[in-house]
């Protein structure tokens, strides 16, 4: 919704619109982002609640809708636009976070503190953090070094998530937590997030491509 509503205050001159996306995402962000972690809580039931090893629940794929979400904020604002600095920050601080919780087989678990070595991969998470690093790589705003060998990493893990028959498996279920998942399990929340991350590899490969 927020990309949407900062093209409508564009497609219609009114700045109220876009006043309207600054304010509620800061007021979000107050409410439920965890700046220790640079993570945000699904919602404030999820404060103190925390897994068997004590560890607080991110989940993957609410934090991979909000890297999501700035990008695609990100898109649309001026470049002038005196709330973009904002969004950078904020992007480029969840993003110094999400590098390091990558685990070695390339995914993000769906619970995103979870490093255990035995966690199954959860693939809607790890395509919209693709999807980020990929177009953060690409436009300037992050890394190279450090940040296109962990979207190339996850763009893997993606690649073998694609079962034999063309779906996209390990995305978790409908919910509104980390929970279980399974390689014959999809949803359309991991299928649109795997294009894309698709698009951003693909704009990413080609520009190297050139250089």
């Amino acid at each position: 919704a927020p990309p949407t509503i900062v093209g409508l205050a564009k497609a219609t001159d009114e700045k109220r619109y876009a006043d309207f996306v600054h304010e509620e995402w800061k007021a979000t962000t107050d409410y439920l982002f965890d700046p220790s972690e640079q993570l945000y809580f699904r919602d404030s039931r999820f404060f103190d609640m925390r897994d068997a090893k004590g560890r607080k629940l991110f989940w993957s794929r609410g934090n991979g809708w909000v890297m999501g979400g700035l990008v695609r904020v990100l898109q649309v604002l001026d470049k002038k636009d005196p709330q973009r600095p904002y969004y950078e920050k904020l992007f480029k601080d969840m993003a110094a976070k999400l590098v390091t919780l990558q685990k070695a087989d390339g995914y993000w678990p769906a619970s995103l503190l979870d490093n255990d070595p035995g966690t199954p991969p959860e693939s809607s998470g790890t395509a919209f953090f693709t999807y980020a690093f990929a177009w953060g790589v690409d436009n300037g705003l992050l890394d190279r070094t450090t940040y296109e060998p962990s979207a190339v990493r996850g763009w893997d893990a993606l690649q073998r998530a694609v079962q034999p028959d063309g779906m996209l498996g390990w995305v978790q279920q409908v919910g509104d937590r980390p929970d279980s998942v399974s390689a014959t399990e999809t949803q359309f929340y991991g299928s649109g997030a795997y294009l894309l991350a698709g698009t951003a590899m693909y704009d990413l490969s080609k520009k190297r491509i050139k250089r």
